[in-house]
């Protein structure tokens, strides 16, 4: 009998614990609706319709693709593209989207979507581009409205020795203020709508057809606005794509303190085409100085930007 009063007075503890928290905590998903996750719901009930002016289809000699077109339930903001595989979200003005991205050589599959009561409806093209590969790519959005997450690359300097850039800090900033480097790096800055100076998801763009050997670093500097806590940044990042030396990475990295800068990779393009890639915060730190120069290794993940051009005491 004791051990039955036992068993009986446990269970009724456990309740009484359980129905507590279930005052005290609000449900998950309570806590998810409160931002934007990457998978936004339309608000219309009538079914969408997508229609995508551009690209058309066939082929093209331009380096840059745009993404344009309108969808007819206009809170549908942002919509998703999702281009050979990398998804991002573009924002909508008045039901209308209009981005260009840069291209890869030969087939490149576009798809634009956006999901409301009735389901899932996309559109897509095949684009055949006629171009040299790019050799380097980085395309930065984030999952939130009303946020900056500005893109920064530091590129090493060209005049310097294959030895001196594998061993000197990259110092080639390459941002919103100065969007070309003296060895051809260029950022698209973040037009939206005729605005280039609207928060929101993105997508910031840097593209280099030709990178000197060396050390690069890619920065997300993040500055909320409101009442927004953080946000998700994503890199996707692509390395002489195109080719047999092509290489891909998706990084995914959270943003949280106002004015803070993040690094999210370390490359490092050798010769021939060669190219190595570390990701601060979600790989081990580097344990010798092979690969990766000491300076590299020393680097702290995240640091206080000491102003909104996200240049950060390294």
């Amino acid at each position: 009998m004791a051990q039955v009063n036992s068993s009986m007075m446990m269970a009724c503890l456990i309740g009484l614990v359980a129905t507590q928290l279930s005052f005290a905590l609000p449900a998950r998903g309570n806590i998810l609706s409160k931002r934007q996750s990457g998978k936004v719901l339309c608000q219309g009930k009538a079914p969408i319709k997508i229609d995508l002016l551009n690209p058309g289809g066939g082929w093209t000699v331009s380096r840059m693709l745009e993404v344009s077109g309108s969808i007819s339930d206009k809170s549908c903001d942002p919509i998703t593209v999702n281009i050979n595989g990398d998804r991002y979200l573009l924002r909508t003005i008045d039901g209308q989207f209009k981005r260009k991205f840069p291209i890869a050589a030969g087939k490149n599959s576009v798809i634009v979507s956006a999901t409301g009561q009735s389901g899932t409806v996309s559109e897509s093209r095949t684009v055949y581009g006629k171009v040299p590969p790019v050799a380097m790519t980085a395309i930065l959005t984030s999952d939130t409205d009303g946020v900056y997450t500005d893109l920064h690359i530091y590129e090493p300097d060209p005049s310097l020795t294959n030895a001196q850039a594998n061993s000197t800090p990259p110092q080639k900033h390459v941002y919103w203020a100065d969007t070309e480097s003296p060895s051809g790096g260029k950022f698209y800055l973040n037009e939206q709508g005729g605005s280039f100076d609207q928060p929101g998801y993105g997508p910031y763009l840097y593209t280099h057809t030709s990178p000197p050997i060396g050390i690069y670093r890619i920065d997300a500097n993040y500055w909320p606005s409101g009442d927004k806590a953080h946000t998700l940044g994503t890199l996707n990042l692509v390395l002489f794509g195109g080719t047999a030396s092509e290489v891909r990475k998706v990084i995914r990295q959270p943003l949280v303190a106002p004015g803070e800068t993040v690094t999210l990779a370390w490359i490092k393009i050798g010769k021939n085409q060669t190219a190595s890639v570390y990701i601060p915060g979600s790989e081990p730190k580097p344990r010798n100085t092979n690969v990766w120069p000491q300076f590299v290794i020393d680097a702290p993940d995240r640091v206080k930007s000491d102003s909104s051009n996200g240049n950060a005491d390294y």
